[in-house]
C-alpha cells in the first residue's frame, strides 16, 4: 500500500493491480471483470446482475466500461457503495459462476438489452445464444422480461436481429450495420470448398453471374499473431478466384459503418439483388455456384 500498488476501489475492495494484459482486447476484458467482481465483493452475498452478470458469465459483446451494479438477497435496499449502484430487483433463483453468485443469463439479458446501445445489445444476445447459455425460447421468454422497463419499447425489435451464427461482437456488428444498410447478407458463416480443401467466410453475398463477395472480419489480436497470418494468406490465396471477391475489415470498421456503406456501394455497382442462401448449401469455387454440403 505505501507503494501505491494496490487501490481501494469501494469499501473492503482493493485492486492490486497483480493482473497484466497481454494484448489490447485482453486489457478491456479485465476492465470489464474487474468491474463487474465490484459488486458482489463490496456487497457480500450480494448479486451480479445485468451486464455485469453477462460478463461473469463469459458473454461478448458488452460495451468496455461496464457500471457495477449488484442486487441483494430478496430485493433489500442498500445504499451502494461508491461506483456500485445497488439494484433492488428480485432475483429468485442465482447461479454461481467462479465462485461469484449472478443472476441468470435469461434474467441478466433482459435487465442489460433495454440499457444498452443497440449494437452492444444484440451483440450480448448474439454471444449468449451462440456460446448455448440460452436457447431461442429462452430468448423469447427473457425478452417478455422486459416489459416495463425503461427502453423496452426501443429494444423489442433488436432481440429479432440476433443470430447465434455470429462467432464475435465485431461479426455481429457487421451483419447489423450492413442490415441497416439495406444489404443483408445472404449468408453467414458460409462454406467455400475448392479441389481438397473447405474454408468458412464470415460474411457472403451472391452476385449476378455466380460469382461471390465475401467479407471477412478480423480480430486484430487473433490474426496478429505470425501463425496466424500466415493461415490467413494461405486461406486469403485459395478463396480468392476470378469467381469472388473479397474484402476483409477490422472490427471497427463493423462498428462504425465503412464496413457497411463500402459494401453496399460494390452491391450496387455489381446489380446486386438480395438471394438468401438456404441452410446445407455451400459455394463451389470450380462451379461458381451452390451445392449440397459435400461431406453431409
Amino acid at each position: 500500500m505505501d507503494r501505491k500498488d494496490w487501490h481501494r476501489v469501494a469499501r473492503g475492495v482493493l485492486d492490486t493491480g497483480t493482473v497484466q494484459a497481454a494484448t489490447l482486447s485482453e486489457s478491456y476484458d479485465l476492465r470489464r471483470r474487474r468491474t463487474s467482481l465490484l459488486g458482489p465483493l463490496a456487497h457480500p452475498g450480494g448479486v451480479a446482475v445485468g451486464v455485469c452478470a453477462l460478463v461473469l458469465h463469459g458473454v461478448q459483446g458488452a460495451p468496455i466500461d461496464v457500471a457495477a451494479e449488484v442486487a441483494l438477497p430478496k430485493a433489500r435496499p442498500r445504499p451502494g457503495d461508491g461506483p456500485v449502484r445497488v439494484r433492488r430487483i428480485l432475483v429468485p433463483a442465482p447461479v454461481t459462476v467462479d465462485g461469484i453468485s449472478c443472476a441468470p443469463v435469461g434474467e441478466s439479458l433482459a435487465l442489460a438489452v433495454p440499457a444498452s446501445g443497440r449494437l452492444d445489445a444484440v451483440a450480448m444476445i448474439d454471444s449468449a445464444w451462440h456460446l448455448g447459455l440460452i436457447d431461442q425460447p429462452g430468448l423469447v421468454v427473457a425478452r417478455g422480461m422486459t416489459t416495463g422497463r425503461r427502453g423496452t419499447r426501443a429494444s423489442w425489435p433488436w432481440w429479432e436481429d440476433s443470430d447465434p451464427r455470429s462467432e464475435s461482437p465485431a461479426e455481429t456488428w457487421a451483419r447489423i450495420t450492413c442490415l441497416d444498410h439495406g444489404c443483408a447478407p445472404d449468408a453467414v458463416q458460409l462454406w467455400v470448398v475448392g479441389p481438397g480443401w473447405r474454408a468458412r467466410v464470415d460474411l457472403a453475398w451472391l452476385l449476378p453471374g455466380g460469382r461471390l463477395l465475401v467479407v471477412e472480419v478480423d480480430g486484430a489480436d487473433v490474426h496478429s499473431r505470425p501463425d496466424a497470418l500466415f493461415e490467413d494468406r494461405r486461406r486469403q490465396n485459395r478463396i480468392a478466384t476470378r469467381h469472388t471477391v473479397v474484402r476483409r475489415y477490422s472490427g471497427g470498421d463493423a462498428r462504425s459503418g465503412r464496413l457497411a456503406s463500402e459494401v453496399r456501394a460494390l452491391l450496387t455497382a455489381a446489380g446486386w439483388r438480395p438471394r438468401p442462401i438456404p441452410e446445407g448449401a455451400v459455394y463451389d469455387i470450380e462451379r461458381a455456384g451452390l451445392i449440397p454440403i459435400p461431406w453431409v
